[in-house]
């Protein structure tokens, strides 16, 4: 679960509704301080349980390099509200929402998925990579997730239905905040964003992660086949998909990677500057490419 450095927004972000041809999507909104984009458009999309709110400490430097940078609430993520059907929440499905929000937004946009937002935004990218003009998958893995991400993912599915939020709330999520150190604001804020999150969605996405089908292979295939340049981006620490995982992803997809120091699972709450540099040059090289 991410934790943001701050809630405050910085100058230059706003909130806002990204309507779309599948509904409106809430969102956060970075200019360049002239207001002009000189660049193309960025598209950030979160994780599970994640919201809009884990890109607060890299958006304003992400627009400050001269370009429109949006992150958004999956459906049935905090803001965003989302139908009470858990088969509604497949990566195809959240994919094509989240080509419906670039085909709004009117231009190709350097798309980025962290963890979950990995799988679903790569559904995004085969579908139709027309709609990208760089992929970066943040955090994210080949396949279903594994290891101690797979127990909590599992423990979450199976006692969801049966003690309800409230009680996984307060006996395990709260508690493993807590023992973090993380400020009491921001532990308020990580209750609100659970209970106004869809019971359905954490459900169907929680099904997803644990069963996604590895899908590299057609996706090497699609951004080859469109020159659409392919960022592997990760913490040297991630306790999600391991390291090792994530460098022979980006091998089978002939992709640049990027080691974030010190970083775990969250390099855009645990590096900022670094995460959001790397970013930035990346989506410069594929622009002049």
């Amino acid at each position: 679960m991410s934790t943001p450095r701050f809630l405050t927004l910085p100058p230059g972000v706003r909130r806002t509704d990204i309507e779309t041809s599948r509904g409106a999507f809430a969102a956060l909104e970075a200019f360049p301080g002239s207001g002009i984009s000189e660049r193309g458009p960025a598209l950030l999309i979160p994780g599970f349980t994640g919201s809009k709110e884990d890109f607060i400490s890299v958006l304003q430097t992400l627009a400050g390099a001269g370009r429109r940078v949006i992150t958004l609430d999956m459906r049935g993520q905090f803001e965003t509200p989302g139908p009470d059907d858990a088969s509604a929440y497949g990566c195809a499905e959240l994919g094509a929402d989240i080509a419906a929000v670039i085909e709004s937004i009117g231009d190709p946009v350097h798309l980025v998925g962290h963890s979950f937002g990995g799988l679903v935004t790569r559904e995004t990218v085969i579908g139709d990579p027309a709609l990208v003009e760089s992929f970066t998958l943040m955090s994210s893995g080949p396949a279903a997730i594994t290891g101690g991400r797979e127990v909590e993912g599992r423990v979450l599915l199976s006692a969801l239905p049966k003690v309800g939020l409230e009680h996984l709330w307060s006996t395990r999520m709260e508690p493993e905040v807590l023992s973090k150190g993380v400020a009491p604001e921001i532990v308020a804020f990580l209750r609100r964003r659970m209970f106004m999150s869809s019971r359905s969605g954490l459900l169907g996405m929680a099904n997803e992660l644990l069963s996604c089908a590895d899908r590299v292979d057609e996706l090497a295939k699609a951004t080859d086949g469109a020159g659409v340049p392919v960022l592997v981006l990760y913490g040297e620490n991630d306790d999600a998909w391991e390291p090792q995982t994530q460098a022979l992803m980006a091998e089978r997809l002939g992709a640049r990677k990027v080691v974030i120091p010190g970083a775990a699972h969250s390099p855009a709450v645990e590096a900022p500057e670094t995460t959001a540099s790397a970013l930035t040059a990346f989506w410069n090289d594929a622009e002049r490419t």
